[in-house]
């Protein structure tokens, strides 16, 4: 009598796009935690791992850190098409958010899309959202998040699922006029057919991911949209 073990899950990450947000640094932090869970690990360089449909729907979790840049019309639904088949996709800040600015399929995809941040870091607070902190992302963290990062202002898709929120100063002169006193999704989730989708605005530098906090959210998130 013959027993099959089971086979790892596997995880794609994609890296690449502006230097500033550190790509491989930050997704470097999370590579060991990933195989810790227990997952193959696939490391890649380029947006043509979204052209292989069997790889990706061999794919249980899809995590890119890609800011910027430009992304194929083919490249788009090969990502969308796995993520609704089931494969999992997560990211944080401009590696998934302020990626492919032109492309309004992949924001669509996410769920959100960056469109400013004050020029200087500031102190500021993600807010997890009372009646979301039963949510397995968030359960048990602190309420309030502490930051001295950048704040992103975000749009986002009226589905998405908020976790948590960031408000910006309402008389701080270094945050535009415009969005002083305003309210936007800072964590959210969202469903893509059978697939889960997971983004965190935080994370644009390595050291905002190290933080104890930050780094189980980001961890669980990751977790949370895997297959």
């Amino acid at each position: 009598m013959t027993s099959t073990a089971a086979q790892p899950r596997r995880a794609l990450v994609i890296r690449g796009g502006w230097e500033g947000h550190a790509p491989v640094e930050t997704t470097d932090l999370f590579l060991p935690f990933l195989r810790d869970q227990g997952f193959e690990v696939t490391v890649s360089d380029s947006l043509d791992a979204y052209l292989d449909a069997d790889a990706l729907a061999a794919t249980d979790l899809v995590v890119q850190c890609w800011t910027m840049g430009e992304i194929t019309p083919e490249q788009t639904e090969g990502l969308a098409a796995a993520v609704r088949a089931g494969t999992g996709l997560a990211g944080w800040h401009g590696g998934i958010c302020d990626a492919f600015r032109a492309n309004t399929r992949y924001q669509w995809l996410t769920g959100g899309q960056f469109v400013m941040h004050p020029e200087r870091w500031l102190d500021h607070t993600v807010d997890v959202r009372p009646d979301r902190a039963d949510h397995p992302v968030v359960a048990g963290l602190p309420g309030q998040i502490p930051l001295h990062t950048e704040q992103y202002l975000v749009h986002t898709d009226p589905s998405v699922d908020v976790l948590a929120t960031t408000t910006f100063s309402a008389t701080d002169q270094d945050v535009p006029e415009e969005s002083r006193g305003v309210t936007c999704p800072a964590v959210w989730t969202r469903r893509w057919g059978a697939g889960r989708v997971f983004v965190s605005t935080i994370g644009h530098k390595p050291d905002d991911l190290t933080d104890d906090t930050v780094r189980t959210l980001t961890e669980r998130g990751l977790l949370w949209a895997a297959r």
